[in-house]
């Protein structure tokens, strides 16, 4: 005979119930969905420029000495683009949060060393601002080779995300484009 584990678990409940367990509880509990005592929080899909509305489930939020942690995420039926539907890499989201190899700190590594070290968050944006300002202004152009103005700064590119709203990357376009001069932009929303 080869009983699945299914066919184990029909069997023993026959059997609990002939001997007069009360398997009401446990068909209680087991209906119980595992996002039963989570907190949900809505969210966005970050890989493509839909936009696709998620909802993450945490457990752990409401005790004090408790770490949250992502339990499930799925679709959010409320949502007006994706009505709780995702694609193949919006359905492994948790994957990409909870991942052993994700970076949650900064790592530097100085030009002509293989070794990385931690930074801090200040330190990482002091940096990035200060290569900013030193590469525009070595390479700033004000005029093209006739002489005519420009203010064009093709050397530094700017990308941005889809998860941003439109306003953000209106506002990121407007602050490198009229800013600073940066031509290359681009970001999901297609201004």
């Amino acid at each position: 005979m080869n009983a699945t584990r299914r066919d184990f678990l029909r069997i023993g409940a026959a059997g609990a119930a002939a001997l007069g367990f009360d398997l009401a509880p446990a068909r209680a509990e087991a209906r119980a969905l595992k996002i039963a005592r989570t907190t949900e929080t809505r969210s966005t899909c970050p890989y493509c420029s839909v936009s696709c509305g998620v909802i993450v489930h945490t457990a752990g939020d409401k005790a004090r000495n408790a770490k949250p942690f992502v339990v499930h995420v799925e679709g959010d039926p409320d949502h007006p683009i994706n009505q709780g539907s995702l694609c193949s890499k919006g359905i492994a989201l948790k994957n990409n949060i909870v991942n052993d190899r994700r970076l949650t700190k900064v790592l530097y590594r100085a030009p002509g060393t293989d070794k990385f070290e931690e930074r801090t968050w200040d330190w990482a944006i002091d940096r990035i601002a200060h290569l900013f300002k030193e590469t525009r202004d070595r390479t700033f152009r004000e005029k093209d080779s006739q002489g005519r103005t420009i203010n064009a700064l093709t050397s530094i590119g700017v990308i941005g995300g889809c998860t941003d709203a439109n306003e953000i990357n209106y506002l990121m376009s407007k602050t490198f484009r009229a800013g600073l001069g940066v031509v290359p932009i681009e970001q999901q929303s297609r201004i």
